[in-house]
């Protein structure tokens, strides 16, 4: 007869009841897929705190979840999130190929941005629904685009340099020389808000999120493309997911068929109505327990194992 220490475990084990009604779905699903499944989800959509961002106390969550599974029966990879830090993302992408190797699936139920973009291109394929988005994959610098503030200090330079040009050209053109010196007044400001070193981060940053991403995919989603065939591709998709000047906004959201045209392998959640069903299933339940109790994240596998980080 189990004691009253013996009740309390269990009953801290089951969890409240949108605990137990995630974890049936997402058993449901693994038990379909025959495949491991861990949800890595944030509620940034419902709360405004810090922490819901990929960082580094991430991993802890995603070794706490893996610990334990049949790793030969692959990952499938439920995400939603806004994105978060480079380094994390890149420290997290190399753990589960260490864990799982090639054979990981990005399911992305409503959105997984930025970061969550990048992680899904580490995948073998990207499960998405006509609801789906990707995002941009250009990094952010507190808050900015570094290929926004790499492009306007350009503009910046290239304006007055040629303004001061064309007064040097016609010394005695006095309409020549008050523009270069408007030109100076107006850039003046706007270039001074950044700081010395800025400018290098956002040009080390861009070409390390870049690279990361194009390896993955040369690694494990393109890899079965010839090697002509595949620079192309590749190429093709860092155009649209990295480029700041085709994106034009870090928020843009590009939806499935989007994804698809551009190169991504990306398989249909309508092209199997059960399978749609036990990942919608599994995704709100996620998102009512963001909704109704103080988690702020979500990293949870088939067997009930979490990591959950609550408001504090």
């Amino acid at each position: 007869m189990p004691n009253w220490h013996d009740i309390q475990n269990e009953i801290s084990k089951l969890g409240s009841s949108h605990d137990v009604v995630r974890r049936g779905y997402l058993k449901r699903l693994t038990d379909y897929t025959g495949r491991n499944a861990i949800v890595y989800y944030s509620g940034w959509l419902q709360k405004n705190v810090a922490g819901t961002e990929v960082n580094d106390s991430d991993k802890t969550g995603l070794m706490t979840v893996v610990n334990g599974l049949d790793r030969t029966k692959g990952l499938d990879l439920i995400l939603h999130t806004p994105g978060g830090f480079t380094a994390a993302t890149e420290s997290i992408v190399d753990y589960l190929y260490n864990m799982f190797g090639n054979d990981i699936r990005a399911i992305v139920p409503q959105l997984a941005m930025s970061a969550g973009t990048m992680i899904a291109c580490s995948c073998k394929s990207i499960l998405m629904g006509k609801q789906s988005n990707l995002g941009p994959i250009d990094p952010q610098l507190g808050n900015l685009p570094a290929h926004g503030i790499v492009e306007e200090f350009k503009r910046a330079y290239d304006e007055i340099k040629n303004a001061q040009l064309k007064a040097v050209r016609n010394p005695n053109n006095p309409e020549a020389l008050a523009e270069a010196n408007a030109k100076v007044a107006i850039w003046q400001p706007i270039v001074a808000k950044y700081s010395p070193a800025l400018i290098g981060e956002c040009e080390k940053n861009i070409e390390w999120s870049e690279t990361m991403v194009k390896d993955w995919l040369c690694r494990n989603m393109l890899s079965d493309l010839p090697p002509e065939h595949l620079e192309n591709v590749r190429d093709t998709i860092m155009k649209e997911l990295a480029d700041h000047a085709v994106s034009k906004s870090h928020g843009r959201h590009i939806p499935m068929q989007k994804c698809s045209d551009i190169g991504l392998k990306i398989e249909k959640l309508e092209e199997d109505q059960e399978l749609q069903d036990l990942v919608l299933s599994v995704h709100h339940s996620c998102i009512h327990s963001l909704s109704d109790t103080p988690a702020v994240k979500i990293i949870e596998n088939q067997n009930g194992i979490a990591f959950i980080q609550l408001v504090r």
